[in-house]
C-alpha cells in the first residue's frame, strides 16, 4: 500500500478517485505545525533554533497519517506546489522522522499545478527530493515574521496602550495606507476652468471641441486657473470664424493582456465582482480542488499561487483552435502570443491561472458551481481566451480648426475600433472612474470646411485629492513595491481590519486613528523597517534563499541584530516624549487648522492649557496638558467634535420597502440602524447594530439596508437541505445551519460568502467542536442489546459500549473495525478494569477522614499558644 498526503479532503477525495485501490489519500488539512505564539519560539542566540507545535486537532490527524504511513511501501508527500506547500510536505516528514514511522518506507515529493488525471499521473511518474531552498525561504520569513511580530508588539502594548500588533508586511502596508490620507489631508484644490466650443459642421453634424492653444501657447488641463483668463478665451472664441485646419488619422492597436496572476486576479475580481482578495482566494481555491463532472472529479482551473505568465504548449495550442472555432480565424494571431512577467521579484516558478480542460466552458459547468464560483471561472475563461487573441485595431482622428490667423485653435478628437479583436471578449478594469476608453466617432470633415460657432461653455473645476485605495488599486501598490508576495496579500489586508487598523468606506481603505497612530509611531522610531525599499530589498534577499544564491541564517542575523538594538532603545524613551514626537508627525492630522491665527493646539476649555496626544487601555485621544485641572478631552478625530451623530440620529435614506426613514442612531450601546420610528404601543421598528469592524462614519444608505436586512439566506445545504444564513451577532460575523454556527472572518463575509464556503466553515467548525462524535453503530452487545458506536475521540478512534470505552488497535480503523472485534475489545476492557471497584472507592475514601479528622484537631492545639501571647501582652502592659 502506498500513501499520499494532501492538504485538503477535497483534495485527497479527487486524487484518491484518479490513483485507485493502491492508494491511500489522506489530508494534513494545511499547516500542521507552527511557533507557538509565545516568547522563546525562536532563538536568535542558537542559530534561530524554533520550537514547533501541533494543535491537538493536527495532533490526531498526524498520528491517523504517522498509523497510515507505518508498513506502506512508499509515501508521497504532494502538497501544493509552492513554498508554502513545499513547507507543509517538510513539516509532515519531520513528524513522521520523529514518531520513527519511516522504517523501510520510500519518501518522494510530488507536485502538480493542475488537479487532473493526466497531472497527477504525469506527477506520479516523476517524484523528486523535497526543494530544501523552498524550504530554508520559508524558515526565514517565519522566523522573520515572529521576530518582528513578538519584538515590536510589546514595544506597541507599553508605549501606545490600545494598539494590537505590528508585522513586517502588514505595518508597511497600513503605511501606504496611511501615508494616501495624510496626502489626502494636506491637499489643497487648485481652481481651473475648462472651455468647450459647441460647433456645426457644413453638414449639420454636432461636435464639441476642447481649447488647444490661444495666442501661440498651448493650454494644459491645469493652466486656465482663474474665471478671468477663462472669460477672456470665451471672448476670444466668440470673435472669430472657424475652418477644419487639419484632420489627422492614425492607425493604433490595443494587445491583450497577459493572463492572469494571483495579483491580478485578486485585482479584476474586485474591479468586476466586487471580491475581496480573501473571497477571491477561497473561490479559487475551490475551482482548484474541482467538482464531480459526468462523474469524474475534475480541477477546473490551474493553480492560483502564482506570478508567472507563461501558459503550457497544448494549453496555448487548445485556446487558439476554440479561438478558430468560436469566433473565426480572424481573430487568431499569426502566431502565439508569449508575455513575460512585469511583476518586481516575480519567481515564474508556475503557470499561470487558466481553465485546465477548454472543453468546459463556463455555462457547461454552471449547474455544478455556486454562483460566485461561476463568476470567477466566467473571469478566468474570457481572460486566458483573450491572452492568446488578435489584438484590437483602432483608428484615432484629430482635428484641429482655427480662426484665420491661427490664435485660436480648438481640437477634437475620437477613436474608432476597426477590428475589436480580443476586446470582443475581454477588457480589462479601471480603479478610477474618470479613465475610460469609450469610442468617440467624429463626422466626416474635411480640410477647409467651414465651422460654425454655436456657443461656448466655460465651467469652474477644482482638482481632486489623490484617491484612496480599493482592494485592487492596493494589490497593485503593493505588487508594483515588491512588498510581500500575491499569496499573502489577502491574510494581510485582513488582518489590518481584523485590528481595527482600517475601515472600509465605500470599498476604500480608511486607516482608523489606531492605525495612523501605529504607523506615526513606527515612520518615527522605526523608520528603516517601514520603508518601502527596505520591505521589498528583504523580499529579493529571501527570494534568493528560494534560488539558493544566499544563506537564510546569514539574512537572520544581518536583520536581528540593529533591529534588537533599536526596539531596546526605543524601550529606554520615555512615554512622554513618544506622544510629543507623534503629536509633531500627526499634527496636520489631529490639530488641523480651522481659523486663522488661532493655534490648533490651544485647549478650547481653560486659557493657557495645550492640546496632546494621550494613551490609555482604551487607545489613543487628545487631552489638555494641564489635567488634572483641565479635564478636557476629545478623540482624536476632528478638532472639537465628538464623534457622535449630530442630535442623536442621521437621515440615510428612504427604505424602498416600508417608505420610511433609514436613520443612523446613537443608543446607549452604541451606534445601529432603524427603520421609521417607534409609535405608542406598535412594534419595535427594524433595527440593526453597527458591527465592530466598521465605522459609523463608512455606513453609507446601501451599506445600512444590507445590514437591516440580516439574516441573509445563502441557500440549502447539500446533505440536509436545510437553509444556510449569514448574520451578525454579539460575538461577530457567523454562519447558521440547523443549530450549528461556523465564525465569520469580517462583516464583508457575511454579505459574500457562497455555499461551497459555507458547507467548508460549517464541517471545519464541527471538527473543532469538543465532545467526541460517534462515526457509525456496528451494532449490539449481546449481554444487554445495548448499542455499540465507533467514535472519533480526541486521541483517536475507539469504540464504545454504554460507559465502557475502548482504543482501536494499531492498524484497525473505523472504516474496517467489526462488530464482533468491538465485543471483543469492550468485553476485554471490562476484565480488566473491573477487579475490586468496592475496595479501590474504599481506599480513596480513607484517607479523606483521616485529613477530616486531623483538621478538627488542629484548631484545639493552636489556642493555647495564643492565649500564652495574650497574656505575654498583658504583662508587658
Amino acid at each position: 500500500m502506498n500513501v499520499v498526503i494532501v492538504e485538503s479532503p477535497a483534495k485527497a477525495k479527487t486524487i484518491n478517485k484518479y490513483l485507485g485501490d493502491k492508494y491511500t489519500v489522506l489530508a494534513s488539512y494545511g499547516h500542521v505545525r507552527d511557533l507557538p505564539s509565545k516568547n522563546g519560539s525562536v532563538d536568535p542566540d542558537n542559530d534561530f533554533a524554533m520550537k514547533w507545535e501541533a494543535d491537538p486537532a493536527s495532533k490526531k490527524r498526524l498520528n491517523e497519517i504517522a498509523s497510515a504511513v507505518k508498513g506502506s511501501e512508499t509515501v508521497y508527500l504532494a502538497t501544493d506546489p509552492d513554498r508554502e506547500g513545499e513547507a507543509i510536505s517538510w513539516h509532515v516528514l519531520k513528524v513522521l522522522e520523529q514518531k520513527k514511522a519511516l522504517k523501510g518506507v520510500k519518501v518522494k515529493r510530488v507536485a502538480f499545478n493542475e488537479i487532473t488525471k493526466s497531472a497527477i499521473l504525469n506527477a506520479m511518474a516523476a517524484p523528486r527530493e523535497i526543494n530544501q531552498e523552498l524550504v530554508e525561504a520559508y524558515l526565514a520569513r517565519r522566523a522573520l515574521d515572529y521576530l518582528v511580530g513578538f519584538t515590536l508588539s510589546p514595544v506597541l502594548w507599553r508605549k501606545l496602550p490600545g494598539a494590537r500588533s505590528a508585522g513586517r508586511v502588514q505595518s508597511v502596508c497600513l503605511r501606504i495606507i496611511c501615508d494616501r490620507e495624510r496626502e489626502i489631508e494636506i491637499f489643497e484644490p487648485q481652481e481651473y476652468w475648462s472651455v468647450i466650443s459647441n460647433l456645426k459642421s457644413e453638414a449639420g453634424d454636432a461636435l464639441a471641441a476642447r481649447l488647444y492653444s490661444l495666442n501661440g501657447n498651448t493650454i494644459k488641463k491645469h493652466d486656465i486657473n482663474n474665471e478671468a483668463t477663462a472669460m477672456a478665451a470665451v471672448e476670444a472664441i466668440k470673435n472669430s470664424k472657424f475652418k477644419v485646419a487639419t484632420v489627422k488619422k492614425k492607425p493604433t492597436k490595443r494587445n491583450p493582456y497577459a493572463p492572469f496572476i494571483t495579483s491580478t486576479l485578486q485585482q479584476e475580481a474586485a474591479r468586476k465582482l466586487g471580491f475581496t482578495a480573501r473571497h477571491t482566494m477561497s473561490v479559487a481555491q475551490a475551482l482548484y480542488e474541482g467538482k464531480t463532472i459526468k462523474g469524474e472529479p475534475t480541477g477546473l482551473i490551474t493553480y492560483m499561487r502564482t506570478d508567472g505568465v507563461t501558459m503550457a504548449g497544448e494549453a496555448i495550442n487548445a485556446t487558439r483552435n476554440l479561438i478558430a472555432e468560436n469566433y473565426g480565424k480572424q481573430y487568431v494571431p499569426d502566431s502565439p502570443r508569449m508575455y513575460k512577467s512585469k511583476v518586481k521579484n516575480a519567481q515564474e516558478g508556475h503557470e499561470a491561472i487558466r481553465p485546465t480542460n477548454f472543453n468546459l466552458p463556463p455555462n457547461s459547468v454552471k449547474s455544478v458551481l455556486d454562483n460566485d464560483e461561476f463568476r470567477l471561472y466566467d473571469l478566468i475563461w474570457k481572460r486566458t481566451l483573450a491572452c492568446q487573441m488578435a489584438s484590437a485595431q483602432m483608428e484615432q482622428t484629430s482635428v484641429d480648426i482655427a480662426n484665420a490667423d491661427a490664435s485660436v485653435n480648438l481640437r477634437v478628437s475620437g477613436t474608432v475600433v476597426v477590428f475589436d479583436g480580443f476586446l470582443k471578449l475581454y477588457q480589462e478594469s479601471s480603479d478610477d472612474d474618470d479613465k475610460k476608453d469609450d469610442e468617440t466617432r467624429l463626422p466626416a470633415l474635411k480640410e477647409g470646411e467651414a465651422i460654425e460657432l454655436v456657443s461656448v461653455d466655460p465651467k469652474q473645476h477644482f482638482t481632486d485629492p489623490p484617491p484612496r485605495f480599493s482592494e485592487a488599486s492596493l494589490v497593485k501598490k503593493m505588487e508594483e513595491l515588491g512588498i510581500g508576495r500575491p499569496s499573502t496579500y489577502a491574510s494581510t489586508l485582513s488582518v489590518l481590519r481584523q485590528r481595527n487598523y482600517v475601515t472600509m468606506e465605500n470599498k476604500r481603505f480608511v486607516p482608523d486613528d489606531k492605525g495612523q497612530i501605529v504607523t506615526a509611531f513606527l515612520e518615527a522610531f522605526f523608520g528603516k523597517y517601514v520603508e518601502y525599499d527596505f520591505t521589498a530589498e528583504l523580499e529579493t534577499d529571501l527570494d534568493l534563499v528560494s534560488a539558493g544564491d544566499a544563506k537564510w541564517l546569514e539574512i537572520l542575523e544581518n536583520f536581528w541584530k540593529p533591529f534588537h538594538k533599536v526596539t531596546e532603545d526605543v524601550m529606554e524613551i520615555r512615554t512622554k516624549d513618544i506622544l510629543d514626537a507623534l503629536n509633531d508627525y500627526l499634527a496636520p492630522h489631529i490639530f488641523k487648522q480651522t481659523e486663522e491665527g488661532v493655534d490648533p493646539r490651544k485647549c478650547p476649555t481653560c486659557d493657557d492649557g495645550m492640546l496632546s496626544l494621550k494613551t490609555s487601555k482604551h487607545g489613543a485621544f487628545i487631552g489638555c496638558t494641564n489635567y488634572p485641572e483641565c479635564s478636557y478631552t476629545r478623540k482624536m478625530s476632528g478638532n472639537g467634535a465628538d464623534g457622535g451623530l449630530e442630535n442623536g440620529n442621521q437621515i440615510l435614506g428612504i427604505d424602498p420597502e416600508t417608505e420610511l426613514e433609514v436613520s443612523l442612531r446613537d443608543g446607549r450601546f452604541g451606534p445601529y440602524l432603524q427603520i421609521g420610528e417607534m409609535e405608542k404601543g406598535g412594534p419595535k421598528p427594524p433595527r440593526a447594530s453597527i458591527p465592530k469592524d466598521m465605522s459609523p462614519d463608512t455606513v453609507d444608505f446601501e451599506m445600512a439596508l444590507k445590514l437591516l436586512s440580516l439574516p441573509r439566506e445563502i441557500g440549502p445545504h447539500p446533505e440536509t437541505g436545510k437553509m444556510i444564513t449569514t448574520a451578525i451577532g454579539r460575538f461577530g460575523p457567523y454562519l447558521k445551519h440547523d443549530g450549528a454556527f461556523a465564525s465569520l472572518s469580517s462583516t464583508e463575509e457575511v454579505f459574500s460568502v457562497g455555499a461551497n464556503r459555507a458547507v467548508t466553515l460549517l464541517a471545519e467548525a464541527k471538527l473543532k467542536k469538543k465532545g467526541p462524535q460517534a462515526l457509525k453503530e456496528l451494532g449490539k452487545h449481546p449481554s444487554d442489546d445495548g448499542i455499540i458506536q465507533v467514535m472519533d475521540g480526541r486521541y483517536g478512534p475507539y469504540v464504545k459500549h454504554g460507559k465502557t470505552n475502548a482504543t482501536l488497535p494499531k492498524g484497525t480503523t473505523p472504516d474496517n473495525v467489526t462488530l464482533e472485534q468491538a465485543i471483543e475489545l469492550i468485553d476485554a476492557k471490562v476484565a480488566k478494569g473491573g477487579k475490586k471497584p468496592a475496595k479501590k472507592k474504599a481506599a480513596k475514601k480513607k484517607p479523606a477522614k483521616k485529613k477530616a479528622a486531623a483538621k478538627k484537631k488542629a484548631p484545639a492545639k493552636k489556642k493555647a499558644p495564643a492565649k500564652k501571647k495574650a497574656t505575654a501582652k498583658k504583662k508587658a502592659d
